[in-house]
């Protein structure tokens, strides 16, 4: 009796085994079978995806060159985040009169400000906007003047 249980739990142990082998690898076989049919179209979605965002960023730098653009290319610095641009009116005469915010989007109404963008427009509207100066210490500037 005690023989028969023991091959039975080997009997047992042996089978788990085996169907613990199969699972793995039809899962194997089925996961791969998956990413086989798929990958193209993750790759295709993936280089759409990149071609409208870097279409939408050379769009955006490009904007001050297009038509309906309120202001001089010249005068308008690029930042790209949190805004796209700083426009200074009157940087080209030598005398800036206004400074201005200009946020570039591109496409239809649908596409809104972001969340940090809305802060922005809010703090620039409520006029938390200030001058800070700042001046590097002499030491940084004299050492490096001894060096040459």
């Amino acid at each position: 009796m005690d023989i028969a249980i023991i091959i039975f739990s080997l009997i047992f142990l042996i089978g788990i085994t085996l169907a613990y082998i199969i699972g793995k690898s039809n899962g194997s076989f089925q996961r791969d079978k998956y990413w086989e049919n798929e990958l193209p179209n993750q790759r295709k979605q993936a280089i759409t995806q990149s071609r409208a965002v870097l279409g939408g960023q050379f769009s955006e730098q490009l904007s001050p060159y297009l038509p309906n653009f309120n202001y001089s290319p010249t005068e308008c610095k690029f930042l790209g985040k949190p805004i796209d641009f700083i426009c200074f009116k009157g940087m080209d005469e030598k005398n800036i009169s206004e400074v201005i915010f200009v946020e570039v989007k591109s496409g239809g109404k649908s596409n809104k400000l972001s969340q940090q963008e809305k802060n922005l427009k809010e703090a620039i509207e409520k006029k938390r906007v200030k001058w800070e100066e700042y001046r590097i210490p002499e030491e940084i500037t004299k050492y490096n003047q001894d060096k040459e």
